[in-house]
Parts: C-alpha cells; structure tokens; sequence
C-alpha cells in the first residue's frame, strides 16, 4: 500500500493519503477529488555509523525543489 501526497486543487489543502486497492481520495479538508498528485521526497534508512548524508556533503545544502543533499542543481528537476 503506497503513500503519495496530495494537493487539492479547490482548497490548496496538502496531504498524505496511504492507497488502498478500490479507493480514491478526497481532500481532508473540503472533499473535494480533484486533486494533484505531488512529488515526494523519500527517506533511506542505513546500516551502520555514519549519515547517509556525510557522501554528498556540501556548504551549499540541500536542493530547495528536491531536496537533494548534494545542492541545488544536482538532480534532474533542476
């Protein structure tokens, strides 16, 4: 059962919504369904002592569309 984000289009509402099989969601906020899906930003889980950050540190920080912890520009969005 994946879990996307969501925007609604009439509110502006954003939310998360866990997928079940034969179910559509609607907005929390005024239940609307039209809405957006967005893209999400996932977390990695490591085995071991050090952050899964320390890799690609850099003294720009992270890209502010993705995320990326390699700095703005690093990923494909930008």
């Amino acid at each position: 059962m994946p879990l996307f984000e969501y925007e609604c289009r009439g509110c502006g509402q954003q939310f998360e919504y866990l997928t079940r099989e034969g179910q559509s969601p609607n907005c929390p906020s005024c239940q609307s369904v039209n809405l957006q899906k967005l893209l999400s930003v996932f977390a990695v889980s490591t085995n071991g002592g050090t952050s899964a950050r320390e890799p690609f540190a850099s003294s720009a920080g992270a890209c502010g569309s993705c995320g990326d912890p390699r700095g703005p520009g690093s990923c494909s969005i930008n």
